[in-house]
């Protein structure tokens, strides 16, 4: 396809539903798949999904059988624009697999087979807000959060989201980017080394209430941070993007997604000090031409986890002392 004079994040994400797919760990998907099929609990699964995008979580959960069952879907977004967009292809894909939808004060049910039903709840919202909201009043059984944990600080964030999780919760933490962007054929290998380099550090000088965060490295951080807020890692494995042109050129429309990467990375690093601005223009644009012909290769490197609540590890602290860590002298 050729170079988008226009870039839509809501096309982003629908354009990486089947890159995300295939990337995700099955091995660590089978472990939460085992560790459902041995849960009770005394009414319906009680799901959390936060930044839930267009709602493909949801989709492929019902896909690959872990919510044939039914369940009650909380999903959150920060965007209205995707909280709409994940309504109307929610309604689009129950249609699609033979699922009686109907809606209710905004909650969709999809009726399933046997007689099994899925609620979704979906609103906009922003997390810190909604944790705020619900932090002792409600608990769930499962919290998924799919691409999202790079886009915050960990050592904030985390302790109170986990702290939504019941008894013997799950949470499910997938594509968490850790530290490589790959994009070949290389142009020039200093060069290439170099823009991936500080592309990496605006991922990481972006701060929250004034404390930065390595988010270029939430992949391997959460193997030390998860034990730390109260959960056990059950199980973790790699979920690297890997796209690459076939004989047909791009599957589906990951040449668009290709394009929107290029363009983040060039909005990223525009007029950045290290860079020369002609010559980084000219390797914005080369990369663009490789995707129109069918030439460019990329990887990024990702980690999934699953993991389990160790209640006694998880304190009943106030809010305010996960979101300001600072002030009790936590690092």
């Amino acid at each position: 396809m050729s170079r988008p004079e226009e870039f839509s994040f809501t096309r982003y994400l629908a354009a990486k539903r089947g890159l995300d797919d295939r990337s995700l760990n099955r091995h660590v998907f089978n472990s939460l798949s085992q560790s459902l099929s041995a849960f009770s609990a005394p009414g319906p699964l009680q799901v959390l999904e936060v930044g839930c995008g267009l709602g493909a979580m949801v989709e492929r959960l019902l896909d690959w059988g872990l919510l044939r069952r039914g369940a009650v879907y909380k999903a959150i977004d920060l965007q209205p624009e995707n909280i709409a967009a994940a309504r109307e292809r929610l309604r689009a894909y129950a249609a699609s697999r033979g699922y009686r939808v109907s809606e209710e004060e905004g909650v969709l049910c999809l009726k399933l087979r046997q007689g099994q039903r899925l609620f979704v709840v979906l609103e906009a919202i922003d997390l810190y807000d909604f944790i705020r909201r619900e932090q002792g009043r409600q608990t769930w059984d499962l919290l998924i959060a799919h691409a999202f944990l790079d886009l915050v600080d960990l050592s904030a964030t985390l302790p109170p989201l986990l702290s939504l999780l019941g008894e013997r919760g799950l949470c499910y933490f997938t594509l968490n980017f850790d530290g490589a962007t790959i994009f070949l054929p290389y142009l020039d290998v200093e060069f290439d080394r170099q823009i991936e380099e500080l592309y990496h550090q605006t991922m990481d000088q972006r701060q929250w209430q004034a404390w930065p965060s390595a988010r270029s490295q939430t992949g391997r951080r959460l193997f030390h941070m998860l034990p730390a807020a109260g959960a056990q890692v059950l199980a973790a494995g790699s979920s690297d993007w890997v796209v690459h042109p076939g004989p047909g050129g791009y599957p589906a429309d990951e040449a668009y997604f290709l394009h929107f990467i290029i363009h983040t990375v060039a909005s990223a690093l525009q007029d950045h000090p290290h860079l020369p601005e002609d010559r980084f223009r000219e390797w914005v644009d080369q990369r663009h031409r490789q995707i129109e012909k069918g030439q460019l290769l990329y990887i990024a490197r990702q980690l999934d986890f699953l993991g389990y609540i160790n209640r006694g590890k998880i304190g009943t602290l106030p809010i305010f002392y996960y979101f300001f860590p600072a002030i009790l002298g936590r690092s």
